[in-house]
């Protein structure tokens, strides 16, 4: 005869089984997130640094050039600010926003395609 209780506690397992699976699943999603999220704020600070020094040097450099000391600030700041403008201006853009958001689900959620690929 059929032994109902064996085939429960068989469902019960199965059914705990996947969902301990699953768990394992958006763990590792979401500490993948977190460290791409991570290594992203480090490229960010190390890029914003970068475009420090590289503006100064470029104020400096126009400084010389023009003979005054602040004229070369004042040229980084106008291009800058010509920088911003534009952005502001573009940011109702669909296109633009399309372009940032790709960019952005390509970097975070990466890994979920390259392991799709390999494992298939």
């Amino acid at each position: 005869m059929l032994n109902f209780g064996e085939i429960i506690q068989t469902v019960k397992g199965i059914v705990e089984t996947k969902v301990e699976l699953v768990k394992s699943e958006i763990q590792d999603e979401f500490v993948g997130i977190v460290s791409r999220f991570i290594l992203l704020t480090l490229i960010g600070a190390m890029a914003f640094i970068v475009m420090l020094f590289l503006s100064l040097s470029l104020a400096f450099y126009l400084s010389q050039f023009t003979k005054t000391p602040y004229m070369g600030f004042l040229l980084v700041a106008l291009l800058y600010l010509l920088i911003v403008v534009g952005l502001i201006l573009s940011r109702n853009s669909n296109r633009v926003q399309s372009k940032i958001q790709a960019g952005c689900k390509e970097f975070i959620f990466s890994r979920n395609v390259k392991n799709n690929q390999i494992d298939e």
